[in-house]
């Protein structure tokens, strides 16, 4: 039987669907916009697993939505084991309560949140050999110390029996939504050894002229085009003629830019009646939806149809992909074959997981 230490960083994610591209310092323009919390779902769901798998398992978290309320309705009776200071979580409450887990001999700390929460909980950990494993909920979700998606996390932490070394890396937000990703290494933990863990991204690539000509050839009047966040499809912008929101998603329409940077509720304002999201997965992890693209949600995914690019070499690194987008219903629906346009004409067929 696991004991786990179980912290949640309520406001993990909130600016992913508004378009913040993260949460650092913009909780109240993300309320603002109107963002949900996120994180407390995904912890249910991940804890939801982990009682399916092994009920007797004993929690020990903090008070309410930092990990009580979540464990609660995922039918676990927890330990409290301490509560946050103030009424809006900080990063000094996350490593707080990993002391106490600590202290306390917990198996595995079971975080989540994203990049920011890892380094937390990292920091807390130190020398210490007491694995972690997150469960991913933030919009900048970089490090190798994730499941893969929550039921995959719960799963892990369930089942796990050895530990590797895993890198927890960070990026500055304020560059990032500046269209900037410089990654920063900032840690290496223990980690569950599990084919359900993410990989540390991966910011190489190849050529991508051919691809984006490719999209932009085929670009069909009338139909709306949702383009996403990175440079491959960066490439494609150009090749529409505009400069595009590095890392934020741009709606183009007949030689129009509709919105830039746009939220979930702009994209879904712009849609039309025929329309097509660009997507290109994430080095070294795979990942088409769910991981710094949360503004393109399940509501869009459903009427759009599904166009993923990429470079040959970057498929080389992957593997496979996967798909986030917080609808268990909707990622069953896109696992399956997918062909990937590698060129102008040239597609390759990938599995996504």
């Amino acid at each position: 039987m696991h004991t786990l230490g179980v912290v949640v960083n309520p406001i993990a994610g909130m600016g992913g669907r508004v378009g913040l591209k993260g949460t650092d310092g913009k909780v109240a323009e993300a309320r603002a916009r109107g963002a949900e919390p996120r994180a407390p779902d995904r912890a249910r769901e991940a804890l939801a697993r982990v009682r399916e798998l092994a009920p007797d398992t004993e929690v020990l978290t903090y008070g309410g939505a930092m990990g009580a309320d979540p464990a609660r309705a995922a039918g676990f009776e927890p330990t409290v084991v301490g509560h946050p200071d103030g009424e809006e979580t900080a990063p000094s409450d996350t490593r707080a309560a990993v002391r106490e887990f600590l202290a306390r001999g917990v198996d595995l700390v079971l975080f989540v949140g994203g990049d920011g929460t890892a380094v937390d909980v990292a920091e807390a950990i130190g020398d210490d050999d007491t694995p972690m494993l997150g469960v991913p909920a933030g919009v900048k979700v970089y490090s190798e110390v994730f499941g893969v998606r929550p039921r995959a996390a719960g799963q892990v932490a369930a089942t796990f029996e050895d530990t590797e070394p895993g890198e927890v890396n960070d990026i500055d937000e304020d560059e990032y939504r500046e269209g900037e990703v410089h990654t920063e290494l900032r840690g290496v933990v223990q980690v569950p050894v599990a084919e359900e863990r993410q990989s540390s991204k991966q910011l190489g690539g190849g050529t991508v002229e051919g691809v984006a000509e490719g999209v932009a050839r085929e670009a069909s009047a009338g139909v709306t085009y949702v383009l996403g966040p990175g440079s491959t499809v960066g490439a494609v912008k150009a090749q529409l003629g505009f400069e595009g929101t590095a890392l934020g998603v741009d709606v183009w329409r007949d030689g129009e830019v509709l919105v830039e940077d746009a939220s979930e509720a702009e994209i879904l304002d712009a849609l039309g009646e025929e329309n097509v999201v660009v997507v290109s997965p994430i080095g070294g992890q795979g990942f088409v939806f769910g991981r710094g693209n949360q503004q393109i949600s399940p509501a869009i995914i459903r009427r759009c149809r599904v166009e993923v690019v990429a470079s040959k070499r970057k498929l080389d690194g992957i593997g496979v992909l996967r798909v986030d987008t917080g609808d268990p219903d909707l990622d069953e629906e896109l696992r399956g074959w997918l062909q990937v346009r590698v060129g102008r004409y040239e597609r390759r067929l990938m599995e996504v997981v």
